[in-house]
């Protein structure tokens, strides 16, 4: 117990308030304990105080009527500053402290007095329990009853503490209510102000709310789409679709994202993309889906409109590389001296078509079936005129893959393109098991490309000069790419090191990683 004389009353008075004990005597909670003290101890008069700054009142009372006294006339005061836990007075009417209190002089004429004192879980001391009679007592309490005496003081309490304990919890969640109420209030307002439908939902996908927005939107009244009444909402095609993909994330926690139609409040249906991400306890458990809904509509007639003009740009590009092969074609049968160079010029407007109807097909029927920003999936179609039949490719593609835009196909075509013709004219590929292996490799912001040709035609010798294939190689590496040509005439074939700077594949710069 901390030193009472020098605890200062607000502290006192602020410990008293947290067990907040007003009308407390009128409930009854004590008075068993007040009177098993006065059977304990033979008296007719059995007290639980509180001493209060300026009085102190009874929490119990047996064999006393009144609801509280001064306290600069409370034996109780004196008692909870004590230094024995429980303060002994004989009578009262010899001790010079008391023998003036009315109490003592007049009725009940107060003559012995126990009492024990009532400790907060701080140490602070708030009142006592004590036992009262009209009689003078010589002998004091005997030890069972001193003993006994302390051992109430403890259960009084304990049941104050349990109170005090009970209070502080209901002020924890009243406060904790609040806070979530206020920042319900928050999250509600913020939602509200959004251009985008917010909802959420509980952990089994329920749903239990849409913003201000939603109803907006779709005009149906509030509450109305709750549960699983906002698939309704969806355009009968997409119904099963979206369901699927929510099933997914409510099973696996992955992040909700899909784009479908929405019905309008005017009956028509719009595009929206739909999001949702889970918010997890500490434990990693979801007890919450968080998701919006953004009108994308105007975006996604625009993008549509968007590729149709590109694919018809394309197809007219296409035609333009149909247009030139055919007069060059029909110029190399006016001049036959002419036509071995025209039907070069040819393959190469062919490669050129070839990589443009990759990367920008004209169609949904000339989309290629690789993925239109691999570097693979380039070469692989440039390829395919070499297949052997059954045996397949004879150029082989492997290592890392790159991502290439329309801006990289046309020279790595013509690049490739040079280089195939020339193994099938005079390399590895004018033999019948000759082969050629193609690998890409990612270093940093360094692409490798080697072009390795085997079981071809031995190599006497290095080539006294450069054709005009080989021009063009340097042309579209160098100048085009940006990159570096080695060649090695290795007897066993020709070998080819091209370095290309990763940026120079495809848009934006920089930002294409090698996958």
């Amino acid at each position: 117990m901390l030193d009472p004389l020098t605890i200062p009353e607000e502290t006192r008075a602020a410990i008293i308030q947290a067990y907040d004990l007003s009308g407390y005597r009128d409930s009854g909670c004590l008075d068993d304990l007040a009177a098993f003290a006065a059977e304990l101890c033979g008296t007719p008069v059995a007290l639980i105080s509180l001493v209060e700054e300026e009085t102190q009142q009874f929490l119990a009372a047996i064999g006393f009527d009144e609801a509280r006294t001064p306290r600069d006339t409370s034996f109780c005061a004196h008692a909870m500053v004590a230094g024995d836990p429980v303060m002994v007075i004989p009578d009262a009417s010899t001790d010079p402290r008391f023998l003036d209190f009315p109490l003592v002089s007049g009725p009940p004429h107060i003559r012995f007095y126990a009492g024990a004192r009532l400790v907060s879980r701080e140490g602070v001391p708030l009142g006592a329990i004590c036992v009262i009679s009209p009689e003078p007592r010589p002998e004091g309490l005997t030890h069972f009853q001193y003993c006994g005496l302390e051992i109430l003081a403890t259960a009084v309490m304990g049941r104050l503490q349990d109170r005090r304990a009970q209070l502080e919890y209901e002020r924890t969640v009243e406060a904790s209510e609040a806070r979530v109420a206020d920042s319900e209030q928050r999250f509600r307002t913020l939602a509200d102000t959004m251009p985008q439908m917010v909802w959420s939902t509980l952990p089994d996908g329920f749903h239990d709310y849409y913003n201000a927005r939603w109803y907006d939107f779709t005009g149906m009244p509030n509450g109305s789409t709750d549960g699983e009444g906002w698939s309704g909402m969806f355009h009968h095609d997409d119904q099963d679709r979206a369901w699927a993909r929510w099933r997914q994330s409510l099973t696996t926690g992955e992040p909700y994202q899909i784009e479908y139609r929405l019905r309008h409040r005017d009956g028509t249906y719009r595009w929206v993309l739909g999001r949702a991400l889970p918010i997890r306890d500490a434990e990693g458990r979801i007890i919450r889906w968080f998701g919006t809904c953004t009108d994308i509509h105007e975006q996604k007639l625009a993008l549509e409109e968007r590729e149709i003009v590109s694919q018809e740009l394309s197809h007219r590009i296409k035609n333009i590389f149909a247009v030139i092969s055919g007069l060059i074609a029909f110029a190399a049968r006016s001049h036959p001296d002419f036509s071995a160079i025209a039907r070069d010029l040819r393959d190469r407007i062919t490669a050129l078509g070839r990589a443009h109807d990759f990367v920008r097909p004209h169609s949904a029927q000339s989309r290629p079936k690789a993925r239109q920003d691999s570097l693979h999936g380039l070469l692989g179609d440039l390829f395919e005129p070499y297949r052997d039949g059954e045996a397949g490719l004879r150029i082989h593609v492997a290592g890392d893959d790159v991502p290439v835009d329309d801006r990289s196909a046309t020279p790595l075509a013509l690049l490739f393109h040079e280089l195939a013709t020339n193994a099938a004219k005079y390399g590895a590929l004018s033999a019948i098991n000759g082969h050629v292996r193609l690998s890409s490799h990612c270093r940093g912001e360094m692409v490798t490309l080697c072009w390795q040709e085997r079981d071809g035609p031995p190599l006497e010798a290095t080539p006294a000069h450069a054709g005009f294939g080989s021009q063009l190689v340097e042309l579209s590496a160098v100048r085009q790419l940006g990159g570096t040509v080695r060649r090695d005439w290795q007897r066993e074939g020709l070998v080819v090191t091209i370095d290309v700077p990763l940026a120079a594949f495809s848009r934006p710069p920089g930002t294409g990683p090698c996958r």
